[in-house]
């Protein structure tokens, strides 16, 4: 009996503690408390956008942007509803490997799960407020957005140089000027 007793008490010491669960949260009530929150875990999901700052001290910095483009880009024929809200991330080299690229006009960045702390108006970052990225793992890969061929724009293009085309051979020659 004394022997499970002791072993019980040594597997209390050595299991790891629980991790507190970290607070998921969109990015517009993140930033409409942001103050309050500054110092907790908070996790996000959203499309890593605009360029991959890759930096020389282990870090990358890019934006991830959480609002109706993330499942419903512009160029797959969805009419614009508003701005985009997103917010800066930090995120260790090692856990950005292997991303799609970011979100832009021809592609849609891959969509993400992070966690991390989220740091209001940091002193260490100039008063920055960004994501400290601890966890990151991807939802949806990045995808090309092709929005095809608009037909009337060629048609027009096309119409347009036979018009030049025409003028041009319709010109006077040096004889009849």
């Amino acid at each position: 009996m004394r022997t499970l007793l002791r072993l019980v008490v040594l597997a209390a010491l050595m299991a790891p503690a629980a991790p507190a669960l970290a607070q998921e949260i969109a990015v517009s009530e993140l930033l409409a408390d942001s103050p309050n929150l500054s110092g907790r875990e908070v996790t996000l999901e959203g499309e890593l956008v605009g360029d991959y700052g890759f930096r020389g001290n282990g870090w990358m910095w890019t934006q991830l942007n959480d609002d109706v483009y993330v499942d419903h880009p512009i160029r797959d024929g969805v009419a614009p509803v508003g701005g985009n809200v997103g917010v800066g991330v930090r995120i260790p080299s090692g856990l950005a490997e292997g991303l799609d690229p970011p979100g832009g006009y021809h592609h849609r960045g891959p969509v993400v799960l992070v966690t991390g702390i989220w740091r209001h108006h940091d002193p260490d970052r100039q008063g920055e407020s960004y994501l400290d990225v601890e966890s990151l793992s991807v939802i949806q890969a990045g995808r090309v957005l092709d929005e095809g061929v608009v037909w009337w724009t060629v048609v027009v293009g096309v119409g347009l140089v036979l018009a030049a085309g025409s003028i041009w051979w319709m010109r006077p020659g040096p004889d009849e000027r």
